[in-house]
């Protein structure tokens, strides 16, 4: 169903939105997950672990699947381009092409009865996870993201049979580096976590902090969720502003991500990182 089939349909039921048979993976990774963690026992040096990977694997899918895959923020090589899809989809949240095309199709329509997920109109649960968890949206909108549809590797890794490769091989990493203390606690927990943060900014982004930019949605500056999602609490600099590389637009809001792409940029890596003009960032 495309996205626009999808904001007109009927609102599914709570189990065919929260239960259907495609979200049994979902489930079951936080069920395998929590029964790992009760198997190994509790680690303060596994939970350390977790954290730290959390926050890692977080700049990845910030910096890839968000700054430049949906928004093309910075410019790179097409052999950078497939090392950021790879490590972006190691994070099990499926293919690039998919995830920037929701994503550009919610910037057009954010928080109208058409966006996928609209706290206002949908929800807190369902703008947080029902929408990934359902059948409506589970096609790729090509027409959002033709820049990145005429790339055939990154068609490839985003085919629904390969999209969850660079996640099982980073899982079978952690298991060959770290035995079985690491597979729980760097990949499985590491990887609830990380869900839930990355989903966070399209739930509580929009639901609690500060507005300094009226934009015509509901995004919000939230320091908390900055700071958990390595730059993007920032949301409403963000929505003001799509095609920044940095989303903290002061010196004193953190933004791991766009240091992280200051470091690629001084080795080479990236380049053309876009800011914001300063007339657009000027006191409100």
């Amino acid at each position: 169903m495309s996205s626009t089939q999808a904001a007109t349909a009927p609102a599914p039921s709570f189990w065919a939105t929260y239960l259907p048979l495609t979200s049994l993976p979902f489930w079951g990774f936080h069920l395998a997950a929590l029964a790992s963690v009760i198997y190994v026992g509790w680690s303060w040096t596994g939970a350390a672990l977790a954290i730290g990977v959390y926050f890692a694997r977080m700049v990845i899918v910030t910096a890839a699947y968000h700054r430049y895959f949906s928004h093309r923020s910075f410019k790179t090589s097409r052999a950078f381009q497939f090392i950021l899809a790879l490590a972006a989809q190691s994070s099990a949240q499926k293919g690039v092409i998919w995830w920037a095309a929701h994503h550009r199709w919610h910037h057009k329509y954010s928080d109208t009865p058409a966006d996928p997920h609209s706290v206002r109109h949908k929800g807190f649960w369902y703008s947080h996870l029902g929408w990934i968890l359902g059948s409506e949206y589970e096609e790729t909108n090509e027409p959002m993201v033709t820049d990145l549809t005429k790339y055939p590797e990154l068609r490839a890794l985003n085919h629904p049979a390969l999209n969850m490769l660079p996640a099982v091989a980073l899982a079978v990493a952690f298991l060959a580096v770290g035995g079985l203390h690491a597979l729980v606690w760097g990949y499985f927990v590491s990887t609830v976590l990380l869900w839930h943060g990355s989903f966070s900014i399209n739930s509580l982004s929009h639901l609690f902090g500060k507005r300094p930019y009226a934009t015509s949605d509901d995004s919000r500056n939230n320091w908390a969720l900055a700071v958990i999602t390595t730059g993007e609490g920032w949301h409403n600099n963000h929505h003001h502003y799509q095609s920044s590389a940095n989303q903290g637009f002061r010196w004193w809001q953190i933004d791991v991500t766009f240091y992280f792409l200051r470091m690629l940029a001084a080795v080479g890596l990236v380049w053309d990182l876009r800011r914001p003009p300063a007339e657009t960032i000027a006191p409100s």
